[in-house]
């Protein structure tokens, strides 16, 4: 198999704004900003989102641009770099990581794959210039390359619980949960955490191809659904995608990636301390919230639509969806202050907090507070001597 990075350094923002070749097949409706090069739905978005949840559906995200690593340095180079412990990922192995700021904010979220030495990151449409560039800035005297590559690759998400039929059918072997698998060019991998909890497989394939492959899995029987129907499955599974559920005051322990994207015990990087301080010490000023809206209003809140909580301004929408089976739901930016149950009311609907599962009650203190307090005596177990 040749080098999977294949090709030339080319720039990852193109003179000509990128459009998809999918955008021509029958009903494809084009999205909007971040998401314009590619189809929303295909004229049916409810339908397109249960074949994703109960069949097996193609999601073009071929928006997403593509940057490798080459050399030997590269595994332990990233893991002093970004949030992960990526030193020990074996070969075809799958995780996710964040670049942040000196002072702990989210600067980059990119989806990490090992594969035959070469280290792949795809990153949401626009971003893949400025990682690019703190990668170059960072590389001093070590035995790395990086190179944008999304002139040559592209993206595709096949979901859904018949999605191993459907690659089985086109003869593509399915990599376990977390693992990635070379094709003749490109790969195929099966995400960690997929949208909505059904199985989820990417392939990265030649963007020469897209039209050929997608073809090769309409044929295999998964249906075409819009990048809406993706959504809606990933705001109702509590997934954060970056520019989205961030901006520029965002940590990561606002967010789900700090199970996800994030290793509290591997040592430094930048951004750590405030990771470590927020997460040992006290709690994120703000938190991500699913909620249920009453649904009074056709129209779904629009991004940073202002959320009120007894006529107070306790935090703005993030990314609003309908949902198949939920009705409208959102998720939420909101003041970590907020009860479950408080009445929030998002543009004139009603908002009902889902309790996170996942998350840590208010009540519980963390390990490094109650330490702390311990030794100064703050928990009450000190005493007076005479």
């Amino acid at each position: 198999m040749r080098n999977l990075s294949g090709g030339f350094a080319v720039d990852v923002a193109a003179e000509v704004p990128y459009r998809s070749v999918l955008l021509d097949l029958p009903g494809a409706v084009a999205g909007e900003d971040e998401d314009a090069a590619v189809a929303i739905h295909y004229g049916d978005p409810l339908r397109e989102q249960r074949q994703l949840a109960e069949g097996a559906a193609c999601v073009d995200r071929s928006h997403r641009e593509i940057l490798t690593v080459d050399g030997v340095d590269r595994l332990s180079w990233l893991n002093d770099l970004t949030t992960q412990e990526v030193r020990s990922l074996a070969d075809g192995q799958v995780t996710e990581t964040l670049v942040l700021s000196a002072t702990g904010h989210v600067e980059h979220h990119a989806q990490v794959t090992d594969l035959a030495g070469t280290v792949w990151l795809d990153v949401e449409g626009g971003t893949g210039a400025g990682l690019l560039s703190f990668l170059d800035s960072m590389r001093f005297m070590l035995r790395v390359e990086t190179r944008a590559v999304t002139d040559n690759w592209a993206l595709l998400t096949l979901a859904g619980p018949e999605s191993p039929a459907v690659l089985r059918a086109i003869g593509v072997r399915t990599p376990e949960a977390g693992q990635a698998l070379a094709l003749t060019e490109g790969w195929v991998r099966a995400s960690p955490a997929s949208a909505g909890g059904v199985s989820s497989y990417d392939l990265l394939v030649v963007r020469a191809e897209l039209t050929t492959w997608a073809g090769r899995l309409r044929d295999a029987g998964a249906g075409a659904a819009g990048l809406s129907a993706y959504e809606a499955l990933r705001v109702g599974a509590r997934r954060p995608r970056h520019g989205f559920e961030t901006d520029h005051k965002t940590i990561p322990n606002e967010l789900a990636w700090l199970r996800t994207a994030v290793h509290l015990t591997k040592g430094c990087y930048r951004g750590q301390e405030t990771v470590a301080r927020v997460h040992n010490l006290g709690r994120p000023p703000r938190r991500m919230a699913l909620v249920h809206l009453d649904g009074v209003s056709e129209a779904l809140p629009e991004r940073r639509t202002e959320v009120t909580w007894d006529g107070r301004p306790v935090g703005s929408v993030t990314t609003a969806a309908w949902h198949y089976e939920l009705g409208p739901i959102a998720l939420l930016s909101l003041k970590r202050t907020v009860p479950d149950d408080a009445e929030l009311l998002v543009a004139g609907s009603m908002a009902r907090i889902e309790p996170d599962p996942d998350a840590v009650p208010d009540d519980v203190v963390p390990a490094g507070r109650a330490a702390r307090d311990r030794l100064t005596g703050r928990d009450g177990s000190a005493t007076i001597k005479a």
